[in-house]
């Protein structure tokens, strides 16, 4: 009996080590970050809406992103069109990543001497998202609308200040 006691003791004593024994337990990770490219945007063409005419009534021209124009009110489109073109960016980065797309938020002035117009109404295309191709590059196109004075004086028209496209990864 007294060998049953002193095996009961060892028994309960390998019990409890081994309890306490598998009582914690840990595992390991490791921390890693990747800095991936910036992303870039640069001018490769400004906005120009080209030679009009216009007539005692206002009127806009409108440049859509795929490089068209459109007249309203007063203004004529003549048959001499000048250098019409969208504003065209190309946007750099990391293959297949997407970005966000911000146009300014408040008309440009372009202005020839004291007389002024204004740009608004930005539109791009992409729109408000794009997608940089396999190799991390898209062409980035931009149009608005140009708001012309009923007998605006003629000029060459032009901002003093440029306008900005920001684009950030998404």
């Amino acid at each position: 009996m007294k060998a049953t006691k002193i095996f009961a003791v060892i028994g309960l004593m390998m019990f409890a080590f081994s309890a306490s024994m598998n009582a914690q337990v840990s595992a390991t990770a490791t921390a890693s970050a990747t800095i991936v490219t910036p992303i870039s945007i640069s001018n490769t063409a400004n906005l120009n809406f080209g030679n009009l005419g216009v007539n005692a009534s206002a009127g806009t021209v409108v440049m859509s992103t795929a490089g068209v124009r459109s007249v309203t009110g007063g203004c004529t489109l003549p048959a001499v069109a000048g250098s019409p073109a969208v504003a065209s960016f190309t946007v750099n980065g990391v293959a297949n990543y997407t970005y966000a797309i911000t146009l300014p938020a408040t008309a440009t002035t372009i202005s020839s001497g004291a007389n002024n117009m204004t740009v608004d109404t930005w539109t791009s295309s992409p729109s408000s998202t794009g997608t940089l191709n396999g190799s991390g590059t898209q062409t980035l196109t931009v149009g608005a609308t140009l708001h012309v004075a009923g007998s605006q004086a003629a000029g060459t028209y032009t901002s003093a200040t440029p306008f900005s496209v920001t684009v950030n990864y998404n």
